[in-house]
């Protein structure tokens, strides 16, 4: 089922994301992960493309299998290293598999300089990726930084870029991370005013590991509101009161989003099916099933 169809049955409702195995790692791990997961009924289930070197392969097997577990799969396709018939070849894949929906990301460009100093690219952004895919029947979505992206100088020019990749022909977007409802908030207004009226779906992390989330937030350009940071602070070396405290928090986030009318919400759950159960637990009778 395509997410567009699925966003525009009212909500609301909440997504989860899952990651493939790393590049030669058994699959069986993370399949019992989405299993667990595909039972909570979430919209839908994204599959990001990886990292570490992961083929697509991974992700398109492991969206395959959202898929067979009876959920809607996202699949997500980085193309700044890619030519446009290894591109083709995905995206066939892709279709063979019956995957509708497709994350449509730049990617980051590669650590290796001997990688980089190859042809130049047949996609340098991800609008190029989108202009590409735009005449295939495929549900298009793109990533967005309520914090502005790392790498713009200002949140004008990455909004200017952004309403370039939804006016070739995205049909909803997904937020990074944020910790403060009033960033999304204050974010979605300048998305509306600039013109992008396609659904933003809300992206939360439950922080259950408190030594990761510093790299993780300096890494996506995201900020820790001194509130969190304190919960960080008190709880993050006891992994039990973590838990507790991240799932506490991203609970309270999500229905403040939904009690202001936000419709749909996508959770990170970095592969873990209890953390996601526990969240969908706290969110019975509020999400649409």
């Amino acid at each position: 089922m395509k997410i567009s169809s699925i966003l525009s049955g009212g909500g609301p409702f909440v997504s989860l994301e899952v990651f493939p195995p790393r590049k030669d790692a058994p699959f069986g791990p993370v399949k019992e992960a989405v299993a667990q997961m595909a039972e909570l009924k979430p919209a839908f289930i994204s599959v990001t493309y990886g990292a570490s070197g992961n083929a697509q392969a991974n992700t398109a097997e492991i969206a395959s299998f959202v898929q067979a577990c009876g959920t809607p799969a996202l699949a997500h396709l980085t193309c700044l290293t890619s030519s446009r018939e290894h591109i083709a070849d995905e995206i066939a894949d892709l279709r063979a598999r019956g995957i509708e929906n497709i994350l449509c990301l730049r990617g980051d460009s590669p650590a290796d300089a001997s990688a980089a100093s190859g042809p130049a690219p047949s996609f340098a952004h991800a609008v190029d990726l989108v202009r590409a895919l735009r005449p295939s029947p495929f549900c298009l979505g793109g990533a967005c930084y309520p914090e502005c992206h790392p790498e713009c100088a200002h949140i004008e020019e990455d909004i200017a870029h952004l309403k370039e990749k939804v006016d070739a022909g995205l049909d909803f977007l997904t937020t990074q991370m944020f910790f403060d409802n009033n960033v999304y908030f204050r974010y979605l207004a300048r998305l509306r005013a600039a013109g992008i009226t396609v659904p933003v779906l809300a992206g939360i992390m439950p922080v259950v590991n408190g030594r990761q989330i510093t790299r993780i937030c300096r890494l996506s350009g995201t900020h820790l509101p001194p509130r969190f940071q304190s919960i960080v602070d008190h709880f993050g070396d006891d992994p039990e009161s973590m838990l507790d405290a991240g799932v506490a928090y991203a609970t309270e986030q999500i229905v403040d989003l939904f009690a202001n009318g936000v419709p749909a919400v996508h959770v990170y759950t970095m592969n873990k099916p209890e953390v996601a159960s526990r969240i969908m637990g706290n969110l019975h009778g509020i999400v649409a099933r």
